[in-house]
């Protein structure tokens, strides 16, 4: 083993189709080695439902905790913190004795979409937009709540609080929990400016103020396991446990984009462009945009998408195309936009810009000489326009070109397709520097573990680990400008409000 620097930071990255647990060393750097990961099963129906069993998935991450442990082995006592992040947006409600009451309903499931649109009527989401920094979408709290009180009336009346991942898994393990306010700022029920739950909301949706959670920093651990896993985990027993903080929030730090001159360019399920600012730098984000929260001193503008490596595999799947990476030569060799197709792609509904969680996937332009690698090019670049929507507006509202920033991107999706990485450069006009982080989202989570406790005393200090930029192609611009404003026309026709 290389050498590492105690003490450590046992870091848990719960995603939405698989969980992870690191060993981060008082630099940040991860422990060789020291690495668990396994996947879980989504429950996904044709209704838009994609959920979790809480349980189920506590399980998964105790056993990633588990086998970190017997791996470290003596290492174990030197593990000074758990830090965590999760998916953002989930809501589970759970009864008296926090046992869960519905599954754990993820940003993916779109059933409350109607619920969203009804919300829409009753309020002026701009204003609403301008409180709690997000629009109403079937991702968010507030649409998911009004679903549930119509569709499932006696659970949500039996719900004693509603609660994200991150807080049953701290309940669970330690008996008690703390709703970080980067969970809270990306529920939609949360006043941007007091950092409370938002009353107008609560009254609307007939929830109590008792039936939401204590909201608190990241700096606000908890210790103390309760019952077998005190017995089985000795060395997490009394040391502190961070609260869980969103996955993007955490990819941001974790590739060191922690200014506004390094923006965070995320693909992994989904896909996000996001920039790290100060709490008061803008008043409001763009309707388009969201704002969220990193920690009490950290804001995070923003847009995502909800497509991304999901739908490049649907596509390979349905396409009977080889694997990502023994397809690329094949779309390599294609010119850009030669296809003629044109490709909204909403497999999962859209998110940012126009937030139509019922929007679906479009191909237009099909013909009988369309070939399959054709038809996944094109997927990659309807991505690329989607993304240079969030760009155009993040520049807008920060007032910088592409020249004031640097592209920092991560995922798996990014990282291993160099065509994806040129196709994105080419459209946003900007360079796209790779980062070596490749568990970007749990490093952010350590990082900020070890910030919390005076081991690493300013994040800002850290230099981003990178490769050399992928350089986008002049020519090649104007190309996709023409067929970014084809597919907005499109857009316009089948989504427009």
């Amino acid at each position: 083993m290389t050498d590492t620097k105690s003490p450590y930071i046992l870091a848990l990255d719960i995603g939405t189709s698989s969980t992870r647990a690191l060993l981060f060393d008082a630099t940040g750097s991860t422990v060789p080695g020291m690495v668990s990961q396994h996947t879980y099963q989504l429950t996904t129906t044709s209704d838009g439902e994609v959920s979790v069993g809480a349980d189920m998935l506590v399980g998964v991450v105790a056993q990633t905790i588990d086998e970190v442990l017997k791996q470290a082995a003596d290492l174990s006592s030197q593990i000074k913190a758990v830090a965590i992040d999760t998916f953002w947006h989930s809501l589970l409600g759970v009864d008296e004795n926090n046992h869960p009451l519905t599954p754990v309903i993820t940003w993916e499931d779109t059933r409350a979409f109607g619920a969203a649109r009804e919300l829409r009527k009753e309020f002026d989401e701009k204003a609403v937009h301008d409180r709690v920094s997000v629009r109403f979408h079937a991702s968010y709290w507030p649409a998911k709540l009004r679903w549930l009180a119509q569709n499932q009336s006696e659970v949500f009346k039996q719900v004693k609080q509603w609660i994200s991942f991150g807080e049953y898994l701290h309940r669970v393990f330690l008996g008690k929990s703390v709703c970080s306010i980067s969970m809270a700022s990306a529920t939609g029920m949360m006043t941007t400016k007091t950092q409370q739950w938002d009353r107008e909301l609560m009254r609307a949706l007939d929830i109590r103020p008792e039936q939401l959670p204590q909201i608190g920093d990241v700096r606000d651990a908890l210790q103390g396991l309760q019952g077998q896993y005190a017995t089985i985990w000795p060395a997490l027993h009394n040391i502190p446990w961070f609260p869980a903080i969103g996955d993007g929030a955490s990819a941001c730090i974790g590739t060191g984009c922690v200014t506004d001159k390094d923006w965070s360019l995320t693909m992994g399920t989904s896909s996000a462009l996001r920039v790290v600012i100060e709490p008061g730098q803008i008043s409001a984000p763009p309707l388009g945009l969201w704002m969220y929260f990193v920690d009490a001193k950290r804001a995070i503008l923003g847009g995502a998408l909800s497509e991304g490596g999901n739908l490049l595999a649907w596509l390979t799947k349905t396409m009977q195309l080889p694997e990502l990476k023994d397809s690329e030569p094949k779309i390599a060799a294609l010119a850009p936009d030669s296809h003629g197709l044109t490709i909204l792609p909403f497999i999962s509904g859209e998110r940012s810009i126009g937030w139509h969680a019922e929007a679906r996937m479009t191909i237009a332009g099909l013909s009988i000489h369309t070939a399959p690698e054709e038809i996944l090019r094109a997927g990659m670049e309807a991505i690329a326009y989607r993304l240079y929507a969030i760009h155009q507006a993040l520049s807008t509202a920060l007032q910088q070109d592409a020249s004031e920033h640097h592209l920092m991107a991560s995922g798996g999706v990014l990282f291993h397709s160099n065509i994806l990485r040129h196709i994105i450069a080419d459209t946003l006009n900007s360079p796209i520097y790779p980062s070596q982080e490749q568990e970007a989202s749990a490093r952010g989570a350590a990082l900020l573990a070890l910030e919390a406790l005076g081991i690493i005393p300013d994040l800002t200090k850290l230099q981003p680990n990178v490769l050399a930029p992928t350089q986008p192609d002049p020519k090649n611009e104007d190309i996709y400008r023409l067929a970014a404003a084809r597919q907005d026309k499109l857009y316009q026709l089948l989504l427009a409000d």
